[in-house]
């Protein structure tokens, strides 16, 4: 088979971890990964752990891959919010595609042992709302300044737990609060 990525290296047979089969690129050290192989392991090994520090480099693919087994184009999952790598999915074969040094991302964000929820629908909404939050909350506070965001943050949610709150929304807003003239 070979490699969908740099297409000068044949993937061959390999082991991510014990017990789980994988094929390594022998060019450009990118890893196929058939989601059937992940469940088996992951049911042999429900406690994975993984060493805190490790050193690695990742060089993630920007354009659309081909799967090997089929040639079909494979779609693109964001891994996490504070990451810019994806990992390629083939859903005709449930292969996964891993460029060098993104296992070892996997493992060191504490992601290997949920591979397979990465590529759910509600993993992604959670990502592409808290890429959003993330970019609100930058927007804010440029307009508003450091301390005049923290401020409006903590009123909002002074605001948001409080009985009152209509009331005290119409008095904050209010013109002159103390006038019957409006």
């Amino acid at each position: 088979m070979n490699c969908t990525s740099c297409k000068q290296g044949k993937l061959i047979p390999n082991f991510l971890e014990p017990q789980l089969r994988a094929r390594a690129c022998n060019h450009c050290g990118g890893d196929w990964l058939l989601v059937e192989d992940y469940v088996a392991w992951k049911e042999n090994n429900p406690e994975f752990t993984v060493a805190e520090h490790a050193d690695f480099e990742i060089e993630d693919t920007q354009h659309a891959l081909l799967c090997p087994a089929t040639g079909a184009i494979m779609h693109k999952y964001h891994i996490a919010n504070d990451s810019d790598h994806k990992l390629d999915y083939s859903p005709r074969v449930g292969g996964i595609w891993m460029d060098k040094g993104e296992w070892t991302y996997l493992k060191l964000a504490n992601l290997a042992g949920s591979l397979n929820r990465i590529f759910t629908d509600q993993w992604q909404q959670a990502i592409r709302t808290q890429s959003a939050r993330e970019t609100f909350e930058d927007i804010y506070q440029e307009r508003f300044g450091e301390d005049d965001y923290r401020k409006a943050r903590d009123v909002r949610e002074w605001l948001r737990n409080n009985a009152n709150r209509a009331d005290l929304r119409a008095y904050i807003l209010a013109q002159d609060p103390y006038s019957a003239v409006r």
